[in-house]
C-alpha cells in the first residue's frame, strides 16, 4: 500500500512492515539521512580543525611516551616530506574525528532510515541500538588507541637496533586511523548480532551450537584486519569480540525467555 504525503511534509510516512514506499519515496528518504549526516560530519569536521593542535598531541603521545620509555634519541617528532602533506595531513585528522563526533548522529540516522521496515515493538531498541554502538565503537577506538604503543614497538623493533625510527606525519596519522577505525567497526559486532536474533534472522541455540567455529573466524578476522600486524592489537581485538560473541548469546537468550513469557501472558 502506497503512503501518502500530510501536512506538505516531504517525509514519507510508513507505520507497520506492511506499508511500503514508493521508489521516489525512498530515495527522498536515503537523502534526507545522507544530508543530515554530512552536515553532522562537516561540524565535527569543524570542531576538530579548531583543536587540531591538541587533537595532533593527543594522537602522537603513544609515539612519544614510547621514545620516552626507550629512551631513543631524536625520536618523537613527526616528519612531513612535501608541501602538500601538512595541509592533506590536517584534513585528514579533521575527517577522521569529524566522524567520530557525529557517529551518535549518523548511528541514529541509520536506524531512522531502517525503521520502516520494523514492526511497532522492534522500534522500542532505537535508543539502545544508538548507546549502545557509538559505546561500543569509542570503545574500541581507546583500546586501538592503548594498543599503540606496544605496536609501534614491536614494529619498530623489525628495522633492527641500528635503525632510527622517523615517521611521515601522513603515514603515522593514516596508520592511527585505521587502527581507530578497524578497533571500532569491529567492537559493533555484538550490536550486529543482537539485532540479528531480534528479528528472528538468528537465534542464541544457533549461536552457542557454533561457537568453535565462530571463535576461530573471528581470530582469523582480527589478524586480517588488524593494520599493524602485531600480536598485541591482534590479541587485543580477538578477546573482546570473543566476549562479545558470548554475551550477545546471554543477550538473545534472555530476550528469546521474555518473548515467550509475553506470549505465554496473551494467551
Amino acid at each position: 500500500m502506497k503512503v501518502p504525503f500530510r501536512g506538505g511534509s516531504d517525509q514519507p510516512k510508513v507505520t507497520t512492515p506492511d506499508d511500503r514506499m514508493t521508489l521516489t519515496q525512498h530515495l527522498a528518504e536515503l537523502r534526507t539521512r545522507i544530508i543530515r549526516s554530512v552536515l553532522a560530519i562537516v561540524f565535527g569536521i569543524i570542531i576538530i580543525v579548531a583543536f587540531y593542535d591538541q587533537v595532533l598531541r593527543f594522537l602522537r603521545k603513544p609515539y612519544t611516551d614510547l621514545c620516552a620509555r626507550k629512551q631513543w634519541a631524536n625520536c618523537g617528532e613527526l616528519q612531513f616530506l612535501g608541501p602538500l602533506e601538512g595541509l592533506s595531513t590536517r584534513l585528514s585528522i579533521a575527517t577522521y574525528g569529524g566522524i567520530i563526533i557525529a557517529l551518535p548522529v549518523l548511528m541514529w540516522q541509520l536506524w531512522r532510515f531502517i525503521v520502516p521496515a520494523l514492526h511497532a515493538k522492534e522500534k522500542k531498541y532505537a535508543i539502545p541500538f544508538v548507546l549502545s554502538s557509538v559505546f561500543l565503537f569509542l570503545l574500541g577506538g581507546l583500546i586501538a588507541y592503548w594498543t599503540l604503543g606496544p605496536a609501534l614497538d614491536f614494529l619498530i623493533s623489525w628495522a633492527g637496533s641500528d635503525v632510527q625510527a622517523n615517521f611521515q606525519v601522513s603515514k603515522y596519522i593514516s596508520l592511527v586511523g585505521l587502527m581507530i577505525a578497524a578497533f571500532g567497526i569491529a567492537f559493533e559486532f555484538p550490536v550486529l548480532l543482537v539485532f540479528l536474533q531480534l528479528v528472528g534472522v538468528l537465534t542464541p541455540q544457533m549461536l552457542a551450537k557454533q561457537w568453535r567455529y565462530a571463535i576461530v573466524i573471528i581470530f582469523v578476522i582480527a589478524a586480517v584486519i588488524t593494520p599493524s600486524g602485531d600480536p598485541y592489537s591482534m590479541m587485543a581485538l580477538a578477546g573482546p569480540m570473543t566476549l562479545f560473541y558470548l554475551i550477545s548469546i546471554l543477550i538473545g537468550l534472555y530476550a528469546q525467555k521474555r518473548k515467550r513469557a509475553r506470549e505465554a501472558a496473551e494467551e
